[in-house]
């Protein structure tokens, strides 16, 4: 957030309140970066486009290395499915269960150059092997197909997903982070959301 503050040449101070834990793979650094932006854009009148906005949040996470690409999806809202290209968005209101056991690293991650060549070309199959249309069950499905190639997974996350898939559910593991998401299953996990259809915006 501050290298956001800095990049839009403001001294602020932002307050957030996140409802979903924070370091632990929903992308929370992003969206705190993402909403910074455009607070301090109309608090001070700096007339920044929204693009300009997504583009200073996208750098300062990259710079800080908290992530890679959320802000583009928190600017657009739904289930968004991307490849570097156009990304393309779906509008999904099926609840979600969670259950986070801890964070992992983000930019421990991110510096892993084997790691980083692994998810590179796991990625590109799970994004392949996705329908047109795709279901968050297809979603999750492919996401954890994902996560064990890449191996990620501990024997918690491990563990909640075999739950989830005795209940006739689907689960998978956020990225990145000890966190377990699942569909398809009520009351299996303590926790539950589900995917916001809007993008980032002042309230």
């Amino acid at each position: 957030m501050e290298l956001a503050l800095e990049t839009l040449g403001v001294s602020a101070r932002s307050d957030l309140t996140a409802e979903v834990p924070i370091g632990r793979g929903f992308g929370a650094s992003g969206a705190a970066t993402l909403a910074t932006a455009i607070a301090a854009n109309a608090e001070f009148g700096l007339d920044y486009s929204r693009e300009q906005l997504v583009e200073v949040a996208h750098r300062a996470e990259v710079e800080a290395g908290t992530g890679l690409g959320d802000v583009f999806v928190q600017n657009r809202g739904g289930l968004v499915v991307g490849d570097g290209g156009e990304p393309r968005k779906f509008e999904r209101e099926t609840p979600i269960e969670y259950a986070s056991f801890g964070p992992i690293a983000t930019d421990e991650a991110l510096a892993d150059d084997d790691l980083m060549a692994t998810v590179a070309r796991e990625g590109s199959a799970t994004l392949d092997a996705l329908p047109d249309d795709p279901t968050l069950a297809d979603l999750t499905r492919e996401a954890w197909d994902f996560a064990e190639a890449i191996g990620l997974p501990t024997d918690e996350v491990r563990e909640a997903v075999a739950d989830v898939e005795a209940a006739g559910g689907v689960a998978s593991m956020a990225m990145v982070g000890e966190t377990v998401f699942a569909v398809g299953a009520e009351g299996v996990l303590p926790n539950r959301t589900e995917v916001c259809p809007e993008g980032a915006r002042l309230r």
